[in-house]
């Protein structure tokens, strides 16, 4: 009464399900680095390389950042709390090579020194340039270039972020190409026959990601702090002015743009 099921139609399912497990096997990174061509490996490599690149520098400003604003409040204080002009300037003259605030202090005092020969020995800079003018021109120099090392890397964070999800892309769009190669070649859409190219194409997109997504936070959060830290740079040179250009710091008046 009853059919009899054949052992080749019950061991089908199962050896369609095996194969599709072996095929899931071949999506790992492991078989990613093996099934490389010239493309795909121009493409891993450059992220790669833009992933330690971010990174270094991630590192590098965070420790650049914490010791400047670390530092700033005792340098700037030291400063004006120091009786005389010429300690404040060895005191300036210890602080370690890469803190800015001292070396936006100590170009206003050479300004000032440089200034006074001028006009002792009746040079032409004396009558071209006043002091006030001599030590604002040093100030804004100083502040520039302080500035312009606190943005060390933020151009390869910005590029990173930026450039990094497409490289990923790229290497995306080629996985899914070779998928597209095989299922021409081999006639049929198995997963045996993709799962290799689309498990590269997978991977590619999350590499691109993850070398993006931390560059963009960090250029995210450097911006912010630089723009802090430029704040005091000029409310810092403000004070500086005043002091080297009137022999008194004045305080509790907002600066004003010379």
């Amino acid at each position: 009464m009853f059919q009899q099921t054949p052992a080749s139609d019950a061991a089908a399912p199962a050896l369609g399900g095996n194969a599709n497990a072996m095929a899931m096997q071949q999506m790992g990174f492991h078989d990613l680095l093996k099934n490389f061509d010239f493309l795909g490996w121009i493409v891993f490599v450059v992220l790669v390389i833009m992933s330690f690149a971010s990174w270094y520098f991630i590192i590098a400003n965070a420790i650049r950042n914490s010791m400047v604003r670390g530092r700033a409040d005792g340098v700037i204080n030291g400063f004006w709390s120091n009786n005389s002009t010429q300690d404040a300037i060895r005191e300036l003259e210890a602080q370690p090579k890469g803190e800015p605030f001292s070396k936006i202090a100590l170009d206003a005092a050479s300004a000032v020194a440089h200034h006074q020969q001028a006009a002792a020995g009746g040079g032409r800079l004396a009558e071209s340039l006043s002091r006030s003018e001599f030590i604002d021109r040093a100030l804004r120099q100083a502040v520039a270039r302080e500035s312009l090392r606190l943005e060390g890397g933020m151009t390869l964070l910005a590029t990173v972020g930026s450039s990094a999800p497409f490289i990923g892309l790229l290497g995306t769009v080629w996985g899914i190409y070779h998928a597209l190669i095989r299922i021409a070649a081999s006639g049929n859409a198995s997963m045996e026959a993709v799962a290799g190219p689309v498990g590269e194409a997978l991977i590619m997109t999350a590499f691109g990601l993850f070398t993006a997504i931390p560059a963009v936070l960090a250029y995210n959060f450097f911006t912010r702090s630089n723009r802090l830290t430029y704040a005091r740079f000029d409310e810092f040179a403000h004070d500086l002015h005043d002091f080297f250009a009137t022999g008194a710091r004045v305080e509790g008046v907002a600066p004003t743009q010379k």
